[in-house]
């Protein structure tokens, strides 16, 4: 056990005098409220930069899973086509509205319909991705296909007007 009768040799600081110190920390730059007012209008508008060029589709400004040649190839060639895929949403959503209605042959035939749409868009993702996959070969020889097919699919059962980055080709465009 320690000696009890020797104290720590300097009295106790005031909690007022404690506080102060714990937050303004010698390692830490003062900061006023201009200034962190002027940093986080930079940072917004850094953001809205950068969201506007990942919409674009810069390249610099991508994330990984969206980089390169073959990705770039492969959104085009989906965007240059329409699918059943892209359509799937609003068919839920009238669906939906249908089921609503009290008479069981209406809701059946809404159901129905709706598993109909999704069976014909799973169908449509495995021809997308074998002919995907295809063409990737065939103009890219020495790049990798692995996902590209499941990227494919999955950009065709995005609504056209919330894809991102927004398609840089028109329905019935050509892809190079």
């Amino acid at each position: 056990m320690a000696n009890e009768s020797t104290g720590k040799g300097r009295p106790t600081p005031k909690r007022k005098i404690s506080e102060a110190k714990r937050i303004t920390s010698s390692l830490a730059p003062v900061v006023t409220k201009d200034q962190k007012r002027a940093a986080k209008v930079a940072s917004r508008q850094e953001r809205v930069a950068s969201r506007t060029a990942y919409l674009r589709g810069d390249e610099s400004a991508l994330p990984a899973r969206d980089r390169g040649l073959e990705r770039r190839f492969v959104r085009n060639y989906v965007d240059s086509r329409r699918s059943i895929g892209e359509y799937f949403l609003p068919i839920i959503f009238v669906v939906l509205i249908l089921t609503l209605i009290p008479k069981p042959a209406v809701q059946f035939a809404a159901i129905a319909v709706m598993y109909g749409v999704l069976l014909i868009a799973v169908i449509d993702g495995i021809f997308l991705s074998r002919k995907i996959r295809t063409l990737v070969s065939a103009k890219f020889p020495d790049a990798p296909t692995k996902g590209l097919g499941m990227y494919a699919w999955l950009r065709s059962t995005q609504m056209r007007r919330l894809r991102a980055p927004h398609p840089q080709r028109k329905v019935g465009d050509g892809v190079n």
